[in-house]
């Protein structure tokens, strides 16, 4: 079976986390801020907040920015609900903005029409780990004097004009096992703002600045240094994990036929955590059953936006259209891209996938 994804774990980390339990100190310590600085240094940001899973770290991270009742948070219905449960934990409300069908990523040309005196924040989500338009969504945020939450979870290093994801506004990683590198389960929140550097490790650590002073409401988002261990361990191979996504990308690129294939726009640097194409004329799923019956394993990212999720529609009231986004959940389909397919595994990909398109 040829896996959708398949987490790289090697000798490095399974020493690493040895020397933790050997340790004694397995709760948040050492290697937590070690992970910190090295996922500080990767973002070229100052500071690094390690947390217990990519969505406390996204809760974390709006909350640092006092964004709570009554507020708005302009973000993108596809991609996976986390992002905007994350707005609604915080007590504030997601409003959808349409996708660029070509990036699937938020289309800034829709941003200004939502804005409202409600509006507190832009969360853009660098889907499958193709930045956003940072250029124009920072001017739009600076025009109307909101924050930015890059919601980078699937863009660990990728790059938008040279510029690493993360390091624009404030930008939150997911480290669960399927991404780029992982510490098992995690999370980190980037800032060049020492005043939310300081109020994420506070609302992580229930609230504390002192040990057993609680100034505010806080929480257990803490991350383990057994989970750090692992991140770190894998901060050493993510240039290495990313360049064979790349590598792997460009195969299937260069050999796929029928469907249509991720856009990169000049200057943009994609690190492939899905490598999603686009299957037209109502093929999408008798595609996805042919890869199955040839041990091939794919998954839709994501079937159902946001905005048409049940719990939305039925208990938020949601009742909006966005045709790009339910044009891309009726076609995409994503491919095995990880570090550990083979060329034999490429070709056996694109060998099922253009039999099945006739190409």
């Amino acid at each position: 079976m040829i896996n959708i994804a398949k987490p790289v774990i090697g000798p490095e980390e399974k020493q690493a986390v040895m020397e933790v339990l050997d340790s004694g100190i397995i709760a948040q310590g050492p290697r937590t801020k070690a992970f910190e600085e090295a996922f500080a240094s990767m973002c070229g940001v100052q500071y690094a907040i390690a947390a217990s899973s990519g969505t406390t770290a996204l809760h974390t991270a709006l909350l640092a920015h006092k964004i709570g009742a009554g507020d708005e948070v302009i973000t993108s219905s596809f991609t996976f609900i986390a992002s905007a449960n994350s707005v609604l934990y915080a007590g504030a409300r997601p409003v959808f903005v349409d996708i660029d069908p070509r990036t699937f990523n938020i289309d800034v040309n829709h941003i200004e029409a939502v804005i409202s005196e409600r509006t507190k924040a832009i969360m853009p989500v660098h889907l499958f780990g193709l930045p956003c338009d940072m250029d124009a969504i920072m001017s739009i945020a600076q025009k109307y004097h909101l924050a930015v939450i890059e919601d980078a979870c699937q863009s660990h290093a990728a790059t938008f004009y040279g510029r690493k994801a993360g390091s624009f506004g404030t930008g939150v990683f997911s480290l669960y096992p399927t991404k780029n590198i992982t510490s098992a389960e995690g999370g980190m929140i980037t800032t060049n703002d020492l005043a939310v550097d300081e109020s994420c490790r506070v609302i992580r650590n229930h609230g504390m600045r002192v040990r057993y002073y609680h100034d505010e409401l806080g929480y257990n988002f803490r991350m383990t240094d057994v989970h750090a261990a692992i991140g770190l361990a894998q901060m050493g191979k993510l240039e290495r994990f990313n360049a064979a996504r790349q590598a792997n990308a460009r195969f299937y690129n260069e050999n796929l036929r029928g469907v249509v294939t991720p856009y990169t726009p000049t200057d943009y640097g994609h690190v492939f955590h899905q490598y999603t194409i686009r299957v037209p004329d109502g093929q999408r799923d008798a595609l996805r059953e042919a890869l199955k019956e040839n041990g091939i394993g794919s998954e839709i990212y994501y079937p159902v936006p946001i905005h048409k999720q049940s719990f939305y529609v039925n208990e938020l009231g949601y009742d909006l259209t966005l045709p790009e986004t339910e044009n891309a959940a009726r076609e995409v389909l994503s491919l095995p891209v990880h570090p550990s397919l083979s060329r034999e595994d490429l070709e056996t990909v694109v060998n099922a996938v253009n039999h099945f398109m006739g190409g």
